[in-house]
């Protein structure tokens, strides 16, 4: 029976389901739900997958996507978050806020927590521009 690419099949002899993609010599070439690398599979073993096996793929392969620290920069390490200043509250807060996104795996919230820690840093922890300045020109006449 010929399959359709993009088919989610289900493999007898790996228990798994993948996305038909085509043939290579005898074999039906099936990919990962989610991604990954094709794998060979006997195309005269292979039927569709259930309502129930294409749900329960899905759902792995989302859990696989979140629990994957930065899959869009495959072989770069993502950048350290900012560390709270030492004895300030609203650092303090913001790590504290941080840290609880983490642990529900949200996200989202974590990067909104790191941006804003980053931007009170900025605001409240940095020398100001013209500090710098003054601080470059007093060096430069030394």
């Amino acid at each position: 029976m010929p399959h359709e690419p993009g088919a989610l099949l289900y493999d007898p002899a790996t228990d798994k389901l993948g996305e038909y993609q085509d043939r290579s010599g005898p074999y039906a070439m099936l990919r990962p739900v989610g991604g990954g690398r094709e794998r060979p599979a006997d195309p005269t073993a292979l039927r569709p997958a259930t309502a129930q096996e294409r749900l329960s793929a899905g759902v792995h392969a989302a859990h696989q996507r979140a629990r994957t620290d930065v899959p869009f920069l495959v072989g770069v390490s993502a950048p350290r978050p900012p560390a709270p200043a030492p004895g300030c509250a609203d650092c303090l807060d913001l790590a504290t806020r941080r840290a609880e996104a983490r642990a529900t795996h949200d996200y989202s919230a974590e990067t909104d927590a790191d941006v804003l820690l980053s931007r009170h840093q900025r605001q409240d922890h940095r020398p100001r521009h013209a500090d710098r300045a003054e601080t470059a020109e007093s060096r430069r006449e030394t």
